[in-house]
């Protein structure tokens, strides 16, 4: 966890920035929200069972792979800085993993429809290396079953809608104390809802990648915007739990 001297100036920034991300993930989902969810519920009950466990046991297989089964998810944890310094840090591998990721969705959907599948594993690596990166940046150990949970949460943060993004903050907000009534068993994470929030979040963003002609601008553009937001949600999801930004919100309250 984040500790030491922070420029008071910077502190101040920061606390704002951080409070307004916290009223934006609390907002209610408004009229669009909501209709664009019933739309989205409509047609996954249109989809018949057997497809949905299919998608679900894959998506749930390809992240437990990218999550315990590179070698990234052991790093060691990084020197405890102040929070500008690791910040900064923070942004510069967030820009690095968008362009990473930008370059992968152009060649993907550059090369049409079959090679555009692989887009799912290729930069579902890299948004969750990026993660594990900001955690050990940060000062989390990513070794810890409960962090990478954790990760999965500000993932689900990111992709999902209004409605589940109010439910998942709220668990977030209170991980202090939620993470030590975790089971320990990776298997008892929602997948369903997990793998239905993701598809519906980027779906149409990611349809535009099958077309020929513009499949690799559609590539680039989409997988660099949505890194680069995962990013941004990171940096909040952990200052959030920083102990001097917590005692703010207690004294607010």
């Amino acid at each position: 966890m984040a500790t030491g001297n922070t420029n008071s100036v910077y502190y101040d920034l920061v606390s704002q920035e951080l409070r307004f991300w916290q009223a934006t993930m609390r907002r209610r989902p408004n009229f669009w929200n909501r209709t664009t969810k019933k739309v989205q519920k409509k047609v996954n009950s249109i989809i018949p069972e057997k497809i949905h466990k299919a998608i679900t046991k894959a998506i749930k297989e390809i992240t437990r792979a990218v999550i315990f089964g590179s070698s990234f998810t052991t790093r060691k944890r990084k020197a405890v800085k102040t929070l500008e310094k690791i910040d900064a840090e923070v942004k510069e591998r967030i820009n690095f993993y968008s362009s990473s990721a930008a370059v992968e969705g152009a060649a993907t959907g550059f090369g049409g429809f079959l090679l555009s599948l692989a887009d799912f594993p290729l930069w579902l690596t890299l948004k969750m290396k990026m993660l594990f990166e900001i955690a050990s940046r940060y000062g989390y150990d990513t070794k810890d079953y409960k962090e990478r949970v954790y990760i999965l949460h500000i993932f689900q943060l990111t992709f999902s809608s209004q409605e589940r993004r109010n439910e998942v903050y709220e668990i977030m907000e209170n991980w202090e104390v939620i993470k030590e009534q975790l089971p320990n068993d990776f298997n008892t994470f929602d997948w369903r809802t997990f793998q239905l929030e993701y598809r519906d979040y980027i779906d149409l963003a990611k349809l535009l990648q099958l077309l020929p002609g513009i499949g690799a601008i559609a590539g680039a553009l989409v997988n660099h915007r949505l890194t680069n937001k995962l990013g941004k949600t990171a940096m909040n999801a952990y200052r959030m739990r920083d102990r001097r930004f917590r005692a703010v919100k207690l004294l607010e309250k």
